[in-house]
């Protein structure tokens, strides 16, 4: 038996025994190595649920994590023993139109682990056992990655992804709004998109200085700076925050012609701009989960192309899920908590 750390309700959170399920010939018992908790595990923590996905029977979270691998099945050839895995967490059904059509994040039947968008819901692996497809499965071979750093591919490649769907950035100034991990991992991935300046807004001034040490050229307290010193000043604006107001700042900072991304999942009723969006003919773009953008990630943090390092605030045993998440919801102590195996 094992532990696994499941949500029933906002702010119920109870940690079970559970066996894991028998290997299929294609499945790989994995011990957690480490689990980020996310921004949407803190939302079903808190309030039962993330935007439109709404919990309907306990759900263990996690969708960012690294493992190590414990047996495998007949038929496993991609790993073995002992091996440091990174973990995809996307399921998509590889049939669909949407998948046929390299948008494999937008699957029309996605089995996204850690999630409630789908009943039954789909578990994740914030367990001390857990059993994954091998397709699922990367592993790595670089003995001074962590396994820390590893369980970071899967928020590096949200920003990633909302680069690719910023489209070419070389030359220009990006703003990022929320300077969180998706924020942060944004900011990494513009500067390997070649972007000239990144700007980073923030009301924390942590959060701002862990920006800073990943790249950003410039850190602004949202809250302290004159709405007209924002205005006009980048090409590309990322909202990462989830927030109306960093969706004004956006509105407000990007010039005539420009991109507007949003990562940040935002209430379900906000105002929406459409007017400024015409006359400046500004381009909102939507970016949801990651595609082929995972596996960049694993090769840039493998290769040390990028380094997460410096967003990871603490790792507690799953023993200890509470305290984690705990701290994961102080934003003035943390940005990255993860719960270890």
């Amino acid at each position: 038996m094992s532990l696994a750390c499941l949500i029933h309700g906002p702010l119920d959170l109870r940690l079970s025994a559970e066996a894991p399920p028998p290997l299929g010939p294609n499945d790989v018992l994995l011990r957690l190595g480490a689990g980020g908790i996310c921004g949407s595990d803190l939302h079903y923590y808190q309030h039962g649920r993330v935007g439109a996905f709404q919990l309907r029977e306990p759900l263990v979270p996690g969708h960012e994590a690294s493992g190590v691998v414990a047996a495998v099945g007949s038929d496993v050839s991609r790993v073995k023993l002992g091996d440091r895995v990174a973990i995809n967490p996307s399921h998509p059904c590889g049939q669909c139109d949407y998948c046929r059509g390299g948008r494999g994040n937008l699957c029309r039947k996605m089995f996204f682990l850690g999630s409630a968008s789908v009943f039954p819901h789909a578990q994740g692996m914030f367990r001390e056992r857990f059993v994954m497809g091998e397709r699922q499965l990367t592993p790595i071979t670089e003995a001074d990655i962590s396994l820390g750093e590893i369980a970071c591919a899967e928020p590096l490649s949200i920003g990633l992804h909302a680069l690719h769907r910023a489209g070419p950035v070389l030359g220009e100034t990006v703003l990022v709004t929320g300077a969180g991990t998706i924020g942060c991992m944004s900011v990494i991935a513009a500067r390997l998109a070649g972007a000239a300046r990144v700007i980073v807004c923030d009301i924390n001034d942590r959060a701002l200085d862990i920006a800073r040490s990943v790249g950003a050229d410039q850190v602004l307290r949202s809250d302290q700076v004159p709405t007209a010193e924002l205005a006009d000043i980048a090409e590309v604006s990322i909202e990462a925050a989830g927030n109306p107001a960093a969706l004004n700042t956006c509105l407000s900072a990007t010039r005539r012609g420009g991109r507007i991304i949003q990562v940040g999942t935002l209430p379900a009723e906000v105002a929406f701009p459409a007017n400024s969006i015409m006359a400046r003919e500004l381009d909102y773009r939507g970016v949801f989960r990651a595609h082929l953008a995972f596996d960049w990630a694993v090769q840039a943090i493998r290769s040390r192309r990028v380094d997460v390092r410096p967003l990871i605030s603490a790792q507690l045993p799953i023993a200890q899920a509470q305290e984690a998440f705990a701290l994961a919801m102080d934003r003035s102590r943390s940005t990255k908590v993860q719960i270890v195996g």
